[in-house]
């Protein structure tokens, strides 16, 4: 049970579990506006509150589990992702829209940061592995799920299907909380290969989140994060939506199979492929990618739904390992002991883009008479810009302790 592997399969069993809160989110968005009335712009800001809380509330939590442990915690984030997703099948306003979606997203909190916190704490040799592994549990799990979801949803109406997936999931995370753990002092690290050592940069100190919060390589690693998750948080909400208004809703289907996929592929290909060549470098190649496949949606995904199921799946592929890069680099940079509270702040950024993309993202294609190509293009200028620090970023030392922290 304390074994690196059986953790690394219970985590991803746990994130499996949240894939379908924010992944599916899009195939219960048409029939919610059809059955209530309601604007897209205003179940988006439910999104981004559900982004918001997933993200923000994790710098908490992740400072408690990295002294008490994820067991507890865990175990709680069942409860809350299975009364708040189901109870959305209810939501009568948009303001419980809203109140479940938050109750879901504190929960699915919970489940991320303890899980990624994990494997960064598991396997501190292999960080791009261990971190890709479990955020494609986040990013793909939903695949197969909406094979379900694409059944339940016109079979038996979008309430029946939150209510049943709500139970399911919020039971099973509450099962494996009880297997997580984090090393204890019995447990001794393997040594690096020469590979990796060689490769990656990785500092030998480890620093409180309080010395973290002091390094500009944090804010950084901030400001990178945003600007690469932006668009495909945008397409994440959306990506229903704009294919029905691209008279193309018979790809939906697909989109919805081969986008999480490509997203959870993504996170261990590129988590992988740092282990080796480094983690900026593999930031380099992968967000240039990310800005052309954003432009190649706005310009030949409009030509035919092969084409836009194609751009699509090529943006997530190159968007999804924000999620296995940016937390592997910052083990690198500040250290495994304190990794779980670390990332939950530098996961925050993801709430930041969840405003600028999906809502702010929204309102603006409202504003200019449904245009989604402004989103796109302004999202790929931010994909090329994380693309160029992370070029920069690769020559500058790695951040140290100051000799007042070290007396």
């Amino acid at each position: 049970m304390k074994k690196p592997g059986f953790q690394l399969m219970a985590a991803l069993v746990a994130m499996i579990m949240i894939a379908n809160l924010q992944y599916a989110w899009t195939l219960f968005v048409e029939p919610m506006r059809t059955a209530h009335m309601w604007q897209r712009s205003e179940l988006n800001a439910a999104f981004a509150l559900f982004i918001f809380l997933q993200t923000f509330v994790q710098p908490l939590d992740g400072w408690l589990m990295d002294r008490m442990g994820p067991r507890i915690f865990i175990t709680i984030a069942g409860i809350l992702c299975g009364f708040g997703w189901s109870l959305l099948g209810y939501a009568e306003t948009i303001t419980q829209v809203k109140i479940f979606y938050a109750l879901a997203g504190i929960g699915a909190a919970f489940v991320y940061s303890g899980c990624v916190g994990s494997a960064l704490k598991w396997f501190p040799t292999r960080r791009g592995f261990a971190a890709g592994i479990i955020a494609a549990g986040f990013g793909g799990g939903s695949g197969l799920l909406n094979i379900f979801n694409r059944y339940m949803v016109p079979t038996y109406g979008y309430q029946t299907t939150f209510l049943i997936t709500g139970v399911v999931q919020g039971v099973i995370i509450a099962l494996v909380a009880q297997f997580l753990r984090h090393p204890d002092s019995s447990f001794v690290p393997p040594k690096a290969t020469t590979t990796a050592s060689t490769k990656s940069r990785r500092n030998t100190e480890s620093f409180t989140t309080g010395e973290m919060l002091t390094k500009p390589h944090f804010y950084i690693l901030y400001v990178m994060f945003v600007a690469v998750a932006t668009g495909g948080l945008y397409l994440t909400a959306n990506q229903a939506s704009i294919a029905g208004d691209w008279n193309m809703a018979g790809i939906v289907g697909t989109i919805v199979l081969l986008g999480p996929l490509a997203n959870g592929a993504s996170r261990i290909f590129w988590g992988w492929a740092s282990d080796s060549l480094g983690r900026e470098n593999t930031m380099v190649v992968a967000f240039l990618l990310q800005a052309a496949s954003l432009v190649g949606v706005a310009t030949l995904g409009r030509t035919s739904g092969t084409m836009f199921a194609i751009m699509l799946t090529a943006v997530f592929f190159t968007w999804g390992e924000v999620y296995s890069l940016f937390p592997s680099t910052l083990g690198d940079y500040f250290g495994s002991k304190f990794a779980t509270s670390n990332y939950g702040f530098l996961y925050t950024a993801k709430g930041v883009a969840a405003f600028i993309g999906p809502y702010l993202g929204s309102r603006l294609v409202e504003a200019n008479g449904g245009d989604f190509g402004i989103v796109f293009y302004g999202s790929a200028v931010l994909a090329l810009v994380g693309g160029i620090t992370a070029f920069v970023l690769r020559t500058r030392p790695l951040p140290h302790k100051d000799k007042m922290q070290l007396a």
